[in-house]
């Protein structure tokens, strides 16, 4: 068979089916570390962690932080996290998901959090976002999530139904926490 007719009578290559997340938005000033477990399809679609028109994380992180963040422009969003001592990730590090639910997180393989939060010397606080990143954060953390405040929060998702003042004051949680003993 001449080359050209075997090239042409390969089948395309399928697309990947495995979703991965964003890199890490830290720097050596995180104080409060924020995991979410899986970008969604349209933050991945973006590239933007919470780009969801519907997820709340923005306006419910600016209320924390006394910033309107839904309304900046998305690197200053992430500028403005990192001024205030916020750092973002995720949980999952790449896993097979049809849609962008967690219950339909399969064969996922996790981010190296012992890592990510011993290289932050002034983290204190772990917050989840939501029950799937708390569960699994707190199992990939084993016992280094004693070194840490860590909070559970409500999902920012609009697939999570709570009324968003139940969010918001669950959220209003993180602000002025005192820092734990020094680890």
């Amino acid at each position: 068979m001449p080359l050209l007719t075997r090239l042409l009578s390969v089948e395309p290559a399928m697309p990947d089916p495995r979703k991965r997340c964003f890199a890490p938005v830290v720097d050596a000033g995180t104080r409060l570390l924020i995991l979410g477990s899986l970008p969604g399809e349209k933050s991945l679609a973006h590239s933007q962690y919470y780009a969801h028109p519907q997820n709340k994380f923005w306006m419910l992180l600016g209320e924390v932080l006394g910033v309107d963040l839904s309304s900046l422009p998305y690197e200053i969003r992430l500028s403005t996290l990192l001024a205030h001592g916020v750092g973002l990730w995720d949980v999952v590090a790449q896993a097979q998901r049809t849609g962008s639910l967690d219950s339909n997180i399969r064969a996922r393989d996790d981010n190296d959090l012992v890592a990510l939060a011993a290289s932050l010397p002034q983290l204190h606080t772990i917050a989840f976002n939501g029950g799937t990143a708390a569960k699994l954060g707190v199992k990939v953390l084993g016992e280094h999530a004693q070194r840490y405040r860590i909070v559970s929060l409500p999902s920012s998702s609009p697939a999570y139904t709570l009324a968003y003042a139940q969010k918001l004051q669950a959220w209003l949680s993180l602000r002025g926490q005192p820092e734990p003993a020094a680890r």
